[in-house]
């Protein structure tokens, strides 16, 4: 028993030697992002062109709620420089995970299968879905379930969390157009390719006054309440470390008049910020 005591002692130090060395590699391996960024000044945003989270402005500069967040934090990261890089909405996670770009600032859901291939700060805002139809809205559309019961179409962007709402109202692989981006949902309405488009509220507000008279928001969508979504900036899942230097930042920014200075224009306000956190809202 002594022996095993002598032995026990004598590894204890080389134990605790191998693994704090093991840390600080792992350490310096997670921090290598931060530091490429600041020595480049730069930080590339992947962003998928949809008015007001993130999108090109009339220079082509990226612009929106998330991109004008990620700049301020980075800014205080010491990476003053907002390269955006334009990509498809089903492509933004792929994108990320080949380094195309270093973080998706698109207003993207957290969602249980989206934390397995990213990591998430917490999140920047919260917002419920809305329905988008022809003016008048003749087909008398007010929830996933009249669609389904009418045998009506919907178009709605692939890769999206309103895929996932619209299969779970069991509206068939026919009823559900997918389509690339909010301006091909707004074409497929306004032709009648679809009969109705759902997406978040501020998405389609926005469409619908850019549309004029062809189109118009349905006021009581009975789906809204149940679909209250939380977005977040996402990082690749080797770089933990970056994911939470922004995230400290982040949180201490949240609600500040700063913070409500800058998302003012694209009509956000505090009733739009959250508690809820990436930890909990993954694990549902």
């Amino acid at each position: 028993m002594k022996k095993a005591l002598r032995f026990t002692s004598l590894c204890l130090p080389l134990t605790y030697a191998m693994g704090l060395t093991a840390a600080l590699v792992n350490f310096a391996q997670a921090d290598d992002s931060l530091q490429k960024m600041r020595e480049h000044d730069t930080v590339k945003v992947g962003y998928a062109n949809e008015t007001p989270f993130a999108y090109a402005d009339l220079n082509g500069k990226v612009t929106g709620e998330s991109p004008e967040i990620a700049k301020i934090i980075f800014a205080k990261l010491g990476v003053h420089n907002i390269e955006g890089v334009l990509t498809e909405w089903g492509s933004l996670i792929p994108g990320l995970r080949a380094n195309r770009f270093d973080v998706i600032t698109a207003g993207m859901y957290i969602t249980k299968e989206r934390c397995k291939q990213v990591l998430f700060t917490d999140p920047h805002y919260k917002m419920s879905e809305g329905l988008m139809v022809k003016s008048g809205n003749p087909k008398t559309l007010h929830s996933y379930e009249d669609i389904k019961k009418g045998g009506y179409k919907v178009a709605i962007v692939s890769g999206t969390v309103n895929i996932n709402y619209a299969r779970q109202a069991n509206l068939t692989n026919e009823q559900i157009l997918q389509v690339p981006d909010t301006s091909a949902q707004l074409q497929a309405v306004r032709s009648g390719r679809a009969d109705a488009a759902t997406a978040t509220l501020l998405t389609l507000t926005d469409l619908s006054n850019k549309a004029g008279a062809d189109v118009e928001i349905v006021g009581d969508f009975k789906d809204a309440a149940a679909h209250t979504d939380y977005a977040a900036l996402a990082f690749r899942p080797e770089d933990k470390e970056l994911r939470d230097a922004v995230n400290i930042e982040l949180k201490k920014w949240l609600g500040s008049e700063e913070h409500l200075a800058t998302i003012k224009p694209f009509g956000f306000d505090k009733s739009f910020i959250t508690q809820k956190t990436a930890a909990e809202l993954c694990q549902q």
